[in-house]
Parts: C-alpha cells; sequence; structure tokens
C-alpha cells in the first residue's frame, strides 16, 4: 500500500474523521503567534491539507484569513459543509495552487508527512513571502499514559505497522525535518487531553489510515476486542485522551525570494 493510497483512504471516512478526531488546544495558535512574532489576526495563512477543516476553523476563530487546500473529494465536501464561506482550492502540497510570495503562513495539520519533500519544501518557500513561517503540527498519542502505549501495541499489531517511537518525547521523529533542516525552527511539545465517550474514542482509533486500508472485517473484529478490554478500564465509558501537540515552525529568511 502506498503512501498515495493511504492518504486518500480518507476520502472514504470523512464524515467519521470530521465527527471524532480530536481539535487542538488554544495553546498551539498563541504559541505559533509567539514564535513567528505577529498575530494571527490578520495574517494571510494557507491552510494545507486541510481535510474536513478542524485546523482551518481555528485559524479562522484566531481571526486569519485562511484559504484551504485540499486533494480528496469527500473531505473537501464535508469541509465545505462546515466552512461554507471560507475559500477552497484542489491542490496538495507538491505543487500548490497558490501565487508566489502570497502567505504570511503555511500550515499543515497531520499532513507534512504525506508530502515529497523534495517538492513541497521549495513549494512552500515559494509561495511564503519574505519573513512568513511554515507550521506543521501532529496530534501524537502521549504515550507514557500505560493504557494509551497498550493500546499502541495492539493497534500496530492488528494493522501490521511499527508501533509508534518510544523514543524521549524531545526526539524528532524520522523524516518531519527532511528537507528542511537548513532553516531556521523551532519546535515546542504541547500535552492537552480531551474527555469523549468510548464510540467516540473507538471512531477516531478507526478513522486513521492503517484500518482505513485494512478492511471492514479486520476492523470490525478490532473494536470488538477492544470495546470489550476498555470497557474493563473505563466502566463509566468515557474516556480521557491525552496528546502531544508536536509543533515545529520553520522560517523564511526575510532576504530570500
Amino acid at each position: 500500500m502506498t503512501s498515495v493510497s493511504r492518504a486518500l483512504s480518507f476520502n472514504a471516512a470523512a464524515a467519521q474523521y470530521a465527527a471524532n478526531r480530536p481539535s487542538y488546544p488554544p495553546s498551539l495558535f498563541s504559541t505559533i503567534e509567539e514564535i513567528t512574532g505577529r498575530p494571527l489576526a490578520g495574517a494571510r495563512v494557507a491552510d494545507i491539507g486541510a481535510g474536513t477543516g478542524i485546523g482551518t476553523a481555528l485559524l479562522r476563530e484566531r481571526g486569519a484569513d485562511v484559504i484551504a487546500v485540499e486533494p480528496g473529494d469527500a473531505m473537501a465536501a464535508e469541509f465545505q459543509r462546515a466552512l461554507p464561506d471560507v475559500p477552497i482550492v484542489r491542490g496538495d502540497g507538491n505543487a500548490l495552487p497558490l501565487a508566489d510570495r502570497s502567505c504570511d503562513l503555511i500550515a499543515y495539520a497531520q499532513a507534512w508527512h504525506w508530502t515529497d519533500t523534495s517538492r513541497s519544501v521549495p513549494e512552500a518557500l515559494r509561495v511564503l513571502r519574505p519573513g512568513g513561517a511554515l507550521a506543521l503540527w501532529w496530534n501524537t498519542t502521549a504515550l507514557d499514559v500505560p493504557w494509551a502505549a497498550a493500546q499502541d501495541e495492539r493497534i500496530a499489531h492488528w494493522c501490521g505497522v511499527a508501533p509508534n517511537d518510544r523514543a524521549r518525547p524531545d526526539t524528532i521523529r524520522a523524516g518531519r525535518l527532511a528537507g528542511l533542516s537548513d532553516l531556521p525552527y523551532t519546535r515546542r511539545l504541547l500535552r492537552w487531553s480531551r474527555t469523549v465517550p468510548l464510540d467516540t474514542h473507538l471512531a477516531n482509533v478507526t478513522s486513521h489510515s492503517a484500518f482505513l486500508v485494512l478492511g471492514e472485517a479486520r476492523t470490525q473484529e478490532f473494536l470488538a476486542e477492544e470495546r470489550a478490554l476498555l470497557s474493563e478500564g473505563f466502566p463509566g465509558g468515557v474516556v480521557e485522551e491525552t496528546y502531544v501537540v508536536d509543533l515545529l515552525v520553520v522560517s523564511k529568511p526575510r532576504l530570500q525570494a
């Protein structure tokens, strides 16, 4: 299964994604403002791989002038239902459908790893104004929470993938700085949590690409076993999910064309 196939698999579960994926904490956007040295209010921002608009909506709440870029038909349709007044264009980070030097900030929420950085890095630098910034972030599971770490191992087993790296939390995951390490960057880790019904938690888990390409029968088997296990640990039917937002802000030099 190629990375392109996995990326496009989200189209089959766009509504599930929109309803159950976690959002992001307010501290994320305050931190971006702190690092870049400018408010989001009034900034021209492109949200790339915008999906159903989870990140876009929060950027708009901060007063940013946002344009979204999304390759998937179903994801774009969910986006337009949620944010009908926000412009969205079809495309991806490897060939941005945006003018040169047109943005103060380019944002990738959970999407940078789907790009070919040999193409997406020069594209971001082309579209950014001098002094602009590229903000990349991911909600990562806090694996120092024992039940979450155990679940991660089970997911890896079911889906035939490697479990998430248990390295120190300040270690940057392989590939996230590919093509960017020669540019000035700042990294922050922001811990937050949300409390959701068990059904929402399970729907969130199975909205990830590893399950979307696994097949319905195997996914249902996983859900039956996982529901039984978590019902013992969370008898009230409510789960606290703990995340660490991994944020990278890369600055475009002011003198760069």
